[in-house]
C-alpha cells in the first residue's frame, strides 16, 4: 500500500469515529429536549388546573356578590316602601 491509500483509510476511520460521536451527542440532545418538553407539558397542565381553580373561586365570589346585591336591593325596597307610606 502506498501513502495515499493509508491516508485515505486513516481519514475514513477518523471521520467514522467523529460521526459516531456526533450521533451519540445528537441522541443525548434529543433525550434532553424530550425531558424538557415533558416538564413544559406538566407546567402547562398545572397552569390549566390553577386557572380552573381561580375561575371557580371567581365564579363563587360573583355569586356571593350578586346575592349581597340582591339582599341589599330587597332591604332598600322595604326602606323606600316604608318612606312613601
Amino acid at each position: 500500500m502506498d501513502a495515499v491509500q493509508i491516508t485515505i483509510i486513516v481519514i475514513s476511520f477518523i471521520l467514522t469515529g467523529l460521526m459516531v460521536a456526533l450521533g451519540v451527542q445528537v441522541w443525548y440532545i434529543f433525550k434532553e429536549v424530550r425531558i424538557s418538553i415533558q416538564k413544559m407539558n406538566k407546567m402547562l397542565e398545572d397552569g390549566g388546573k390553577m386557572t380552573g381553580a381561580v375561575s371557580d373561586g371567581v365564579a363563587g365570589m360573583s355569586g356571593i356578590v350578586s346575592g349581597i346585591k340582591a339582599g341589599l336591593s330587597f332591604f332598600s325596597a322595604f326602606r323606600k316602601g316604608g318612606a312613601h307610606e
